[in-house]
């Protein structure tokens, strides 16, 4: 008996793990599922070269994770955006719960990776995103022409604090040990580098500031001795932390066994201790945690949750019911690239968008205004591009507003009526897709929710006006912006603008910003790093 409701696997996680899983299982026919909370790729996307991957001599991880995202794709996986709430994992179909909803499996793929681990020094959260940043591809161009030290002695330190030296005038490690602990190629290159100075035996033991970091204590290990730093006068510096990653097994402690230090326990087919739930990946207890290691575990879960599923099956009498593979129509794949395209659409893009705007349930309008520098001619001939491929979706290009908005300002209206969606800039880069799915959400009928987040969105009763500051080379400012906007298409007390940094500079020095995405709510309550929508929702106190 088919059941158009039931997956065969669900995957927890959208990394390399997880994307091999996914390629494995739908090539070979099974209804496979991936949740993913923030952006597909996982931690791998904020690495700027990885040059350790067979078969591949040099890649962004975005670029790597992006081909792995369209394999799957194209065999037939399906993609989920939303948090995982709780699982039910006893018996033969397994509950997994989310913010779009339940969902029902024979089998699932533990793959949800790891968090950036903090240093511990002191200030280190007063001064996050004020100086104190955990992403350099996302955050580096904001310390242009400082100082930077980088905590951390491992791949990870090592490959950002080479790619720092393209921003920083100075970068020093700080290395806890006496030695670097990443592979000996990449240390050479650390060490040869005359932007970048390595202090082994040495910790950040403090930072101050005011708006920004204003000085730093650093303290040699091996002798004592205490270190005063403080930038030349009048400018700030930048600490990039890179201590290792925590496992993302909050969700699953003490129901799948776990290692001391949070890592899930599996055997060599990665299997848990729970039937039917296997685990790949960085929460793995195991000795290397790479791309390359990830994408194995991933394979071999595939393989045998494979049989695991067939049992099911005949044990059951339930049979999935297997869509004919298509792109999700809730997720647009702009070109990662680092040559600007000849137009804003290819070819792919312009397809996805018009099946996904052959859905819209309303007409969209989207009101430009414009000033008379640059970016707002790229604004003209953008819109001029996207509202070709559908006669749902149309632009108006008004004169520039007298009440003060930073302009150019694109509003997403639709109906006629003001959704409360905007964005200042183009939305290109990371950006493109986050706009695509606004456009979507505010026609309708928009992205899943549970019931539950949905009547915490509906009882917002008083206005807010949040803003999320990003920059269109950050990975994960469109997770905030999507989670953001989704929330203002719901609920007409809330409005969610988006402004590049990088043409809005004002914003940056009014709010301290050197770290993105950064939301501010009702011009005071400022957070820092990517939010789902359940977080967002938090944060503004709903």
């Amino acid at each position: 008996m088919a059941d158009s409701t039931l997956y065969d696997a669900v995957i927890v996680g959208g990394g390399p793990a997880g994307l091999s899983a996914a390629i494995y299982l739908a090539r070979a026919r099974c209804r496979v599922l991936v949740v993913e909370r923030d952006l597909v790729g996982g931690q791998i996307t904020i690495t700027a070269d990885v040059v350790n991957y067979p078969g591949i001599a040099t890649a962004s991880g975005k670029q790597i994770t992006e081909t792995m995202h369209q394999q799957a794709l194209a065999f037939g996986a399906e993609f989920l955006k939303a948090d995982v709430t709780g699982m039910d994992l006893d018996g033969p179909v397994k509950t997994i719960s989310t913010s779009a909803g339940d969902l029902r499996c024979f089998g699932v793929i533990l793959a949800p990776g790891a968090r950036p681990r903090p240093a511990g020094f002191a200030g280190e959260q007063e001064f996050r995103g004020r100086g104190v940043a955990y992403c350099a591809t996302c955050d580096g161009e904001f310390f242009t022409g400082m100082d930077v030290f980088v905590v951390g002695g491992g791949l990870s330190a090592a490959q950002e604090s080479l790619f720092l030296t393209r921003y920083a005038r100075h970068v020093t490690m700080l290395v806890r040990r006496d030695e670097l602990s990443c592979p000996r190629g990449v240390a050479e290159q650390v060490q040869a580098n005359p932007t970048i100075t390595v202090r082994f035996t040495t910790v950040l033991d403090e930072v101050h500031g005011d708006t920004m970091l204003r000085g730093a204590t650093l303290r040699d290990t091996a002798t004592g001795t205490v270190e005063h730093y403080e930038p030349p006068a009048g400018q700030g510096f930048g600490v990039f932390v890179f201590t290792g990653y925590a496992p993302a097994t909050d969700i699953v402690a003490g129901t799948v066994e776990l290692t001391d230090d949070g890592h899930i326990v599996t055997d060599a087919d990665m299997r848990t201790s729970v039937d039917g739930v296997y685990a790949a990946g960085d929460v793995r207890g195991k000795m290397l945690r790479q791309m390359i290691t990830a994408a194995s575990d991933g394979a071999i879960a595939a393989t045998q949750l494979e049989h695991h599923i067939a049992r099911m099956q005949e044990r059951t009498g339930l049979v999935p019911h297997t869509p004919v593979p298509a792109r999700p129509a809730t997720q647009i794949d702009a070109t990662v690239s680092d040559e600007p395209p000849s137009g804003f659409l290819t070819a792919d893009m312009r397809a996805q968008l018009v099946a996904l705007f052959a859905k819209l349930e309303r007409p969209v309008q989207l009101r430009a205004s414009l000033d008379d520098r640059p970016i707002s001619d790229e604004v003209r001939g953008f819109l001029a591009e996207f509202t070709t491929v559908s006669d749902r979706v149309d632009a108006v290009l008004e004169q520039p507003a007298s009440s003060g908005h930073l302009l150019p300002r694109i509003e997403i209206w639709a109906d006629g009526t003001d959704t409360g969606l905007s964005f200042h800039g183009v939305p290109g880069g990371h950006e493109f897709s986050s706009f695509v799915i606004g456009v979507y959400n505010a026609g309708g009928p928009g992205q899943p929710l549970d019931a539950a987040t949905r009547a915490r969105i509906d009882a917002i009763g008083q206005p807010l006006d949040v803003k999320i500051l990003v920059s269109l080379s950050c990975t994960m400012c469109p997770t905030t912006v999507m989670a953001a906007q989704q929330i203002a298409a719901l609920n007409p007390h809330v409005r969610a603008s988006v402004f590049d940094l990088n043409h809005f500079p004002a914003l940056r020095e009014k709010y301290s910003v050197m770290s993105v995405p950064c939301m501010i709510v009702d011009d005071t309550d400022v957070h820092f790093g990517a939010m789902t929508v359940p977080r967002v929702l938090d944060a503004i106190g709903a």
